[in-house]
């Protein structure tokens, strides 16, 4: 044994919410390496060898739970991180099916004390703070159709609305999961080069492309965004609780500061809303 151990993942249970494509699956291939058993979850096919696939739909609370039922036992680590830009369902793959699928295995006691989870928000969702009152609100309906119908009824089925709800209810959420024995945090990716990035490339990889172009990097890669992501749920990362962590090489801290001004009004409307 070493000190170093405490970022291993040998001997634990994975799973990955979203594990097929993009920072999901960077951070499946990355926890398989760190020595953890993987399960990955997703709508989509995943084929990564040495996993184990099980198919969900997180628009669906009756897929999730034969998904649950399907995974079965305990898990050390949970990442939450599949997601859509847009469409119909947005309201539950972002974050009601998320969080239905982390109260199953609660329920279930598949989320022994010692283990952690780890979602993926946004820059989207920065603005959360100020939109609390609503986002409790909304925070407060556990039931899946209610919470779903509630989205809809109040026009907040959209990304940013979804990417808010993960950051709120990580920080609301941390005190109660911590008494359980389970952490849990988020990352917020910087423009990372996915296959949803791609198909959104104007909005999604332009965003802060002067400022990178300035410091001389390049939008973060999956796996560069997995590392921090494996962390959080790491024994490592024990004290760490209850935050969204933002991982964009430092452009909302120069823009906040004004060490880079002309990303100063984008950090004010992201952190204001």
């Amino acid at each position: 044994m070493s000190l170093f151990d405490a970022f291993s993942y040998r001997g634990k249970r994975v799973l990955v919410v979203g594990g097929a494509t993009g920072m999901g699956n960077a951070t499946a291939r990355l926890a398989l390496d760190a020595g953890a058993e993987v399960v990955v979850m997703d709508y989509a096919s995943a084929d990564l060898p040495g996993t184990t696939a099980v198919h969900v739909n997180l628009a669906d609370a009756k897929s999730i739970d034969a998904a649950v039922a399907e995974c079965g036992g305990t898990v050390d680590a949970l990442f939450a991180c599949a997601g859509v830009a847009d469409g119909e369902g947005i309201e539950r793959i972002n974050f009601i099916g998320h969080r239905y699928l982390i109260e199953r295995f609660r329920a279930n006691g598949m989320l022994p004390r010692g283990s952690a989870i780890a979602f993926i928000s946004s820059a989207a969702g920065l603005a959360w703070r100020s939109n609390m009152a609503q986002l409790n609100e909304f925070l407060d309906i556990m039931d899946f159709d209610t919470a779903t119908a509630w989205a809809i009824d109040n026009k907040c089925a959209h990304y940013m609305f979804t990417k808010q709800a993960v950051c709120a209810y990580v920080a609301r959420e941390a005190m109660g999961f911590i008494t359980d024995g389970i952490r849990i945090n988020a990352i917020c990716p910087g423009p990372t080069d996915t296959p949803l990035a791609q198909a959104n490339a104007e909005l999604w990889l332009d965003f802060g492309a002067d400022y990178r172009a300035k410091v001389g990097v390049g939008a973060a890669t999956p796996m560069e965004q997995a590392y921090p992501l494996l962390f959080l749920c790491s024994d490592a990362a024990s004290v760490v609780n209850g935050i969204t962590m933002i991982t964009d090489s430092g452009y909302l801290s120069a823009g906040i500061t004004e060490a880079f001004p002309a990303g100063t009004p984008m950090a004010k409307m992201l952190l204001d809303g």
